[in-house]
Parts: structure tokens; C-alpha cells; sequence
């Protein structure tokens, strides 16, 4: 028996020895960022985060392997021991950053093989961000990265463990086995179809809503506004649910928060970071919401508050301008005071409002009133997607003319032949010198709606010339009102041609004016919102609903999509809600947002990519001799130009980037999440169009390679060009009015007389509208800006994002091949010889400047850089 108990010792002795052998310990750093950085109010939740750490109740990890399977849990990947974050009391976290590196020790059983992913459980009374989690010099693998960026709950917060998977990527049927089951749950989990009620900040749920929460009915009729998407009459894209409540007065119609709360719902990783936050939420558009807008409903009312000279326009920049002195809104409702205007406005004194100098006046006061500026911005201003090239002469509509009568054009050929360089009409359009900026057909239907308010306004047709210089000249500008005998029986147009002197010029101008106020109108609601912000949205919620973050076409997205949700969830709250700020700053007021429903219908996704959509307004042609097999009309056509090269450049990188991981259409085709991610955005996300024959039908490497480049063309590229420019180019009033008040002088009335002898009078009086536009470039000030935390095209925020050397490579490639674009920008911004590069007002086209330079990383009113998202 002595000698039987002395084997088993030193056999237990041995096997412990062994154990030994076989568990080693692997150092992880995390970096994360402690919610009580993010909020220094929260300090019950920090003593209690603290409280459980001497506990030992912190922050767990375990590991889950990606190589072995445990028998007792279906065989999925076994789960490690856990691993705590150590020194939570005394890591000090850099304030500015806001991030802080922790070490975590794992125990590492050689037998479990690789981990493929990570559990985080989070004892702790308040969330904390994840940021990273390395694991260094895993034996026999070296460095292992789990990029995380989420939030993480405490766990009673969660019905199942939070996970997050390492950076390498697989097609669904190329995940190991064991990490399967993984994959499949944390989709379900992020569809959240179990999840009733209203959405809680700590849900990551990923769901779909009509555009329902715009109006307010319970407050009365004049805030009843249709609901967008689910007809045929008011198709729209889907926006996030939050799951509120409907109102009393419309069960179609969701409730709001309080206008002080600019907490609606979005999944948390949505949120802006705090940078972002502080930089432009803590103080910009609280101030708007919470004090200029109130204060503007009190001064419309009450005040008239114009301005008589350009000199007084100017003031708002160079030494600011006087508010008028009310007592009665010194402390506005919900006991907001008018204090609070200043930080929004930067006075330097009582009731001073003072804006930055915006870059369009910046070298010039008056250039911007010239034909060759108004006709440059149409190529290189904010809103250069709306020209198109003349196709028959007179421009005709497409308005049914058994309910809107005839609405052709009165533009004729004695009207605009002086302008057109010796050449005959015929020789303009058959030689494709003709183009036109068209607003007639939209606005047509909303102006006896519209001019029922204050507001006065046409619809217009603007025709311009291709001169020898590569500029374009405005030659005739057609006001369009409906027939005041009914609708039915067609327009009224009054057509004008250029002048300079005189009544004849002053009459121009306000035609100009009025066609500048169509454009600004259109390119809120259309070019801007609906083209970029509300089209993309379907796309980040089928991303994140039906594609792993395993899966390479969502790595090759996710960053494409930062903030958009958040921004568009404030916009619902603000901007573009029955009351809002767009609806008292742009014409269309009470109508804006069904008008943009109404374009909606004629929007396909197959357009949206620069080459089809340059090729569609008659810009461009197809050349088979062009290295990209396309030929602008316009040789000098800055957007076009610059958005070109920004074009090829990502479908490059995305051929290359899908070619290493679909070798066959077939690959395409089978590929589950792909197909079902794309099934949603047609029949879910954009379900108004689903029955369009022309989606991709998505069994194609090309189709996949267009698809993924037309998104990230929209959230990067079109985005930039149409929001970073909205200061640079309107934040100057005159420049790009939203408003007219008054219609066009006629003959031998007081109007037309006031006309004679003060001009720069009645233009200011017709399109600057009081407190409104001011709220106006309030808001687009802040909306123009860069963030200083900023990911532009070319980057990424972690450069580990994935563990394909292939894909790096691709991407490396594909940022230098961007800043060969930014040289190129650079030197055609410097040739004198392309006029539209810089204008009269010298103000260069930079909007579509990459920024993929390190010293470019920083925020403000720079108009230039290209953003990865529609983040703004």
C-alpha cells in the first residue's frame, strides 16, 4: 500500500507539473475610456465603479477559442478562465484624449487553443467605452487585436454576454466552426426583432421606421405633418425606431422628446464620441434650440428686423450688429435666458452678434454679384449636382398636363441669341453649349400652397451658356407662377435676360435672386438631406443587422457610416420636424420635408454614383478613348473633375479589396449574410422602391464592387460637397438666400419705383427674412464645421481594423493614390487658365481635397476635406 500511495503521489506531482507547463500567462492592454471622464457630473456612478473593483467585482475577459470546441456547450468555442483589468483605482486617464490603458493577465491553457474572441463582462454600477484589446505575444501567434469601439453595460443591463471578435475576417462559410454559433447570435441579438417598447440607451438594437416623429398633432393642426415612407403617395428611406409611443390625436404618428432633450434614441456605439460631443453639442445646437429659436418666434413677431445696406450684411462679420432690445424675451420659456444666445453667436457685448468672415467674401465684397460667379457656383459651389445639359429648346416639363395645364417654356430664341457667341440656337444644342438649372417641375405644384404664406417665391428656369472660356454665362431666367384662373390651366412665366445698368440690372439681380433661393431650397431638402443623409441610413442598419463584423464587406463599410444615425436622429429633433429650423430658414416651410418625398419617387440607387449620374443630367458621354471611358462636356467642371478622380480611386480600392475574398460570382451568390444584407436594404430599408426593376440583383463580383463604391461615394465624397461648402458659400446672405418675400416689382407701381431709386434696398428686403436667414447661417456655421476628431477618406481610426495583409496593402495603395489627387487639385487650383477653379470671388474648389495628410486632422470652417461618413 506504501508503495501504491508513493506512485500516485508522484504521479499527481507530475500531472501538476505538466498543468504547469501547459498554462502560461499572456499580458493584454485595453484601452477604454471610463464613463465618468465622459460625464463629471456622474460621480455616484464612479464611487460605486470603484466600491466594486475593492470588492473584485470588475471588469472580467474571458477568451473563447477559436480552434476548440467544448463538448458540454454544443461545441462551441471553449471559454477561458476569467481575467480581470487590473489597477482600475489608481490607471489615471489622460483627460484630453480620454483614454486609458489598462493590463489584463490571462491564463492561457495551451489545449484551448486560439482564441477567436472575447467575452467582457462588466460588474461595474456604469458603462465604460472598449475601445481596444491586445493580447501580446500570444504563444505561437504573436500579437492578437479585438477591435471593439462599443459600449459596454453592466450586466444586468444585458440578457446575454457581450462579445467581440478578433480582427481577422471570414465569409460565412469560412468561420471556424467553433466561433459559428457566436456569429449567428450576436446578429440576432443587434436585430433585436424580441425587443418591444421604447429603445433604452443601453439597447443595440438595429431596427427600421417610417419618418413618423415630424409632426407634433396633439399641439394643434399647424403641426400635423404626413408620415414619410409606407405609401405610394409619401415614399421615403427608413430611419432608426425608437420604439416611442404614438400621439393621442394620430396613432401614424410617434411622439417627440421635449425640445430641450436632445436624447433620442440611437444604438450607443452611434452616438457622437465625446470629443465630437463637446465640441459641437455641449454648447452650438443646444443654444440654437434652446435660445435663438425661441427668441425668433418673439422677434418676427415684434420687431422689423432688416437690414438697408450690404454694409449692414457685412456687419454680421466685421464688427458685429446690434440685436433689438426686448424685454419681454430677456428670459424666454422654460426659463432659457436670452444670455445664452452669446455662446452660439460669439458677441463681444450686449446682444452682439458677430459670424466668421465667410471665405466668398473673404477677397472680394462684391464678386459674388457677377454672371460668371452665379454661373460658377452651379459647377463649384455648394449645390454643382443639379445642372444639366439643354436637350431640346424651349425646355419643355413633364408635369401631366390634364392636371397642371401647359407648362412649357416662354424662353425664346430672340430672347437669348445675343448671348450666344455668333451661334445659332440650333449650333448652341447640337454643339453643347446649352444648359440649364431647372426648378420649375418641382416647385410648380406647392406655390399657391407656399406664396399663401409669407413667402413669395417662383418657380424658375435658368439657362446658361458654354462660353470659349470654359465659363458659364446665365443668358435668360424664366419666373414661373400658376395661372391664377386654377392650376389647370398652366403657368405664367416672365423671362429675363442679363443687364447690368440701371432698372434693367437691378431686375436682373432679383432674378438671379430668385433662382439662387430655388437652388438653396432644393439643395437642403434634395442634394443634401435626402441624397446623402436620408438614403444612406437603410444601409447602416441592414449592415449592422445582417453582416458580421467578421464579414469584409462590413469592415469595408462600418466606417462609412459613423454618426450618420445620430446626426439624422437630431435632425428629426430639430431641423426638419413640424417647427423646426429648416421649416422657418428655407422656403419650402410646412412643405419641405413632403416635397423631398415627392422627389423621392423618381430616385434610384443605380444613379447615385457620379459616372451614371453625370451621364444622366448630359454633363458627360460615354468615350471608350478616355482612360475611364467617360468625357465631360464641361472641361472645366471642378465638382465633376475632382469628384472623378475621388470615384475611380474608391471603386479601385473596393475591386481590390472584394477580389481577395470572392474569387467567383458564384462566392457572391452564396454568401448568406450578402445576400440576405442586401435583400433587407431593397425589400426593408428603401421597401417604397423595392418593386423597381433596376436594383443590382446582387449575384455578381461587379454588382458587389459598384454597389459598395456608389455607398461610400455618397456618405464621403457627395456628402462633402454639399454640406463643408454651406458657409464658405452661404453663410454670406446674399449669396445664396432660402427665403424671398416679395415678387418681382412690377411697372408702375411703388414697388418698381423703390426699385429706381434704391435697388440694394429691395433686394435685401426680398431675400434677407429677418431673424430667420440669421438663424439660418447660425446653423449652417455649425454645420459646415470639421469635427477636430475627424476620420477623413484614406484613413481609419485603428490601423489594426483587420488582419489581412492583402487588404492593408490594398488600403495603403489606396490612400496613396488619394493624395496624387490632392497634388493634382492643388496644381489645377493654381492653372489660371481653368477660370472656374477660383472665380471672381478667388476662392479655390476645395471641397473635394481629400485630407489625407497628417497635418490636416484638425476641425473648423477649413472648407476642404472629404470625411469618411456623413458624420455632420
Amino acid at each position: 500500500m506504501l508503495v501504491q500511495h508513493v506512485v500516485e503521489s508522484i504521479k499527481d506531482k507530475l500531472f501538476e507539473e505538466k498543468n504547469v507547463m501547459m498554462v502560461k500567462k499572456v499580458k493584454g492592454t485595453v484601452v477604454l475610456m471610463k464613463k465618468n471622464v465622459l460625464d463629471f457630473t456622474d460621480f455616484h456612478a464612479s464611487f460605486l465603479d470603484r466600491l466594486h473593483e475593492l470588492l473584485g467585482q470588475g471588469v472580467s475577459f474571458h477568451l473563447v477559442s477559436s480552434t476548440v470546441g467544448d463538448p458540454n456547450n454544443r461545441n462551441r468555442g471553449k471559454i477561458g478562465a476569467p481575467a480581470y483589468l487590473e489597477k482600475w483605482i489608481t490607471t489615471l486617464t489622460s483627460i484630453a484624449a480620454g483614454e486609458s490603458r489598462f493590463e489584463v493577465t490571462f491564463e492561457v491553457d495551451e489545449n484551448d487553443g486560439v482564441p477567436g474572441a472575447v467575452i467582457v463582462k462588466n460588474n461595474h454600477h456604469s458603462e465604460f467605452y472598449l475601445k481596444t484589446l491586445t493580447l501580446e505575444d500570444f504563444p505561437g501567434h504573436g500579437d492578437i487585436h479585438f477591435i471593439c469601439n462599443s459600449w459596454v453595460y453592466p450586466t444586468n443591463k444585458y440578457k446575454y454576454d457581450r462579445i467581440f471578435f478578433i480582427n481577422h475576417t471570414y465569409l460565412p462559410g469560412q468561420t471556424p466552426e467553433t466561433l459559428v454559433p457566436y456569429r449567428e447570435e450576436e446578429l440576432i441579438h443587434l436585430r433585436g426583432d424580441d425587443v418591444t417598447g421604447e429603445l433604452q440607451e443601453h439597447d443595440r438594437v438595429y431596427a427600421y421606421d417610417y419618418y413618423n416623429d415630424l409632426g407634433q398633432p396633439d399641439k394643434g393642426p399647424e403641426y400635423v405633418r404626413p408620415v414619410l415612407g409606407g405609401s405610394s403617395e409619401y415614399p421615403y428611406p427608413r430611419r432608426g425606431r425608437t420604439g416611442r409611443p404614438h400621439t393621442l390625436s394620430d396613432p401614424k404618428t410617434e411622439t417627440r422628446l421635449p425640445l430641450l432633450s436632445l436624447d433620442i434614441y440611437v444604438p450607443r456605439d452611434e452616438r457622437f464620441g465625446h470629443l465630437k460631443m463637446s465640441d459641437f453639442l455641449g454648447y452650438a445646437l443646444k443654444a440654437i434650440v434652446q435660445s435663438l429659436l425661441p427668441s425668433l418666434e418673439a422677434l418676427v413677431d415684434m420687431t422689423p428686423f432688416e437690414f438697408d445696406t450690404f454694409q449692414d450684411v457685412l456687419n454680421l462679420y466685421e464688427g458685429g450688429i446690434e440685436l433689438p432690445d426686448i424685454p419681454e424675451i430677456n428670459e424666454i420659456k422654460d426659463g432659457i435666458p436670452l444670455e445664452m444666445i452669446k455662446e452660439l453667436v460669439r458677441s463681444d457685448g450686449e446682444h452682439l452678434l458677430k459670424l466668421p468672415l465667410p471665405q466668398v467674401i473673404q477677397k472680394n465684397k462684391f464678386a459674388w454679384r457677377t454672371d460668371e460667379e452665379f454661373g460658377r457656383e452651379m459647377l463649384a459651389g455648394v449645390n454643382p449636382v443639379i445642372i444639366r445639359r439643354l436637350e431640346e429648346f424651349p425646355p419643355t416639363s413633364k408635369l401631366d398636363p390634364e392636371t397642371y395645364g401647359n407648362h412649357k417654356s416662354s424662353i425664346t430664341s430672340a430672347h437669348i441669341k445675343k448671348n450666344l457667341e455668333g451661334l445659332t440656337v440650333d449650333q448652341a444644342l447640337n454643339s453643347n453649349k446649352l444648359f440649364i438649372l431647372d426648378h420649375h417641375d418641382m416647385l410648380m405644384p406647392y406655390l399657391n400652397r407656399i406664396n399663401e404664406t409669407s413667402t413669395k417665391i417662383y418657380a424658375t428656369r435658368t439657362l446658361l451658356f458654354l462660353k470659349e472660356d470654359g465659363t458659364l454665362k446665365p443668358i435668360a431666367i424664366e419666373l414661373s407662377l400658376p395661372d391664377p384662373r386654377g392650376e389647370e390651366h398652366g403657368a405664367v412665366n416672365q423671362v429675363y435676360t442679363p443687364a447690368e445698368h440701371g432698372v434693367q440690372g437691378s431686375i436682373w439681380q432679383l432674378a438671379k435672386a430668385y433662382a439662387a433661393v430655388n437652388d438653396s431650397g432644393v439643395h437642403q431638402l434634395i442634394s443634401h438631406f435626402l441624397n446623402t443623409h436620408a438614403v444612406i441610413e437603410p444601409f447602416v442598419i441592414a449592415t449592422n443587422r445582417q453582416l458580421s463584423v467578421m464579414h469584409p464587406i462590413h469592415k469595408l463599410l462600418s466606417p462609412h457610416y459613423r454618426d450618420t444615425m445620430n446626426i439624422n436622429a437630431l435632425a428629426r429633433h430639430i431641423l426638419i420636424n413640424a417647427g423646426g429650423i429648416l421649416e422657418l430658414t428655407v422656403f419650402p416651410g410646412k412643405y419641405a420635408m413632403e416635397m423631398s418625398s415627392v422627389v423621392y419617387k423618381s430616385w434610384k440607387f443605380t444613379e447615385q454614383g457620379l459616372p451614371a449620374d453625370l451621364l444622366k443630367r448630359g454633363v458627360a458621354v460615354e468615350d471608350k478613348t478616355q482612360a475611364n471611358k467617360i468625357r465631360l462636356l464641361i472641361r472645366d467642371y471642378p465638382y465633376a473633375v475632382d469628384g472623378l478622380e475621388i470615384w475611380f480611386a474608391i471603386k479601385k480600392w473596393v475591386s481590390d479589396y472584394c477580389s481577395i475574398y470572392y474569387k467567383s460570382d458564384g462566392e457572391v451568390q452564396g454568401d448568406t449574410e450578402l445576400q440576405q444584407w442586401w435583400k433587407e436594404v431593397v425589400e426593408v430599408g428603401h421597401g417604397d422602391k423595392k418593386n423597381e426593376e433596376w436594383w443590382p440583383n446582387m449575384d455578381k463580383i461587379c454588382e458587389l464592387v459598384e454597389s459598395c463604391t456608389t455607398i461610400i461615394w455618397i456618405a464621403s465624397a457627395l456628402h462633402a460637397a454639399v454640406n463643408f461648402g454651406q458657409y464658405p458659400y452661404a453663410g454670406y446672405l446674399p449669396n445664396r438666400p432660402t427665403i424671398s418675400r416679395r415678387l418681382m416689382p412690377e411697372p408702375g407701381s411703388k414697388e418698381y419705383e423703390e426699385l429706381e431709386r434704391n435697388p440694394d434696398g429691395v433686394l435685401l428686403k426680398t431675400i434677407t427674412s429677418q431673424l430667420q436667414t440669421i438663424l439660418g447661417v447660425s446653423l449652417i456655421e455649425i454645420l459646415s464645421r470639421h469635427s477636430s476628431d475627424e476620420v477623413y477618406l484614406g484613413q481609419r481610426d485603428t490601423k489594426e481594423w483587420t488582419s489581412d495583409g492583402k487588404a492593408l496593402e490594398a488600403f495603403r495603395e489606396f490612400g496613396e493614390r488619394l493624395v496624387e489627387i490632392e497634388n493634382k487639385i492643388i496644381n489645377m487650383n493654381e492653372d489660371e487658365s481653368l477660370k472656374n477653379r477660383n472665380g471672381p470671388v478667388e476662392m479655390p474648389y476645395t471641397l473635394l481635397y481629400p485630407n489625407t495628410s497628417d497635418f490636416t486632422r484638425v476641425g473648423g470652417l477649413t472648407g476642404r476635406g472629404v470625411p469618411n461618413s456623413v458624420s455632420i
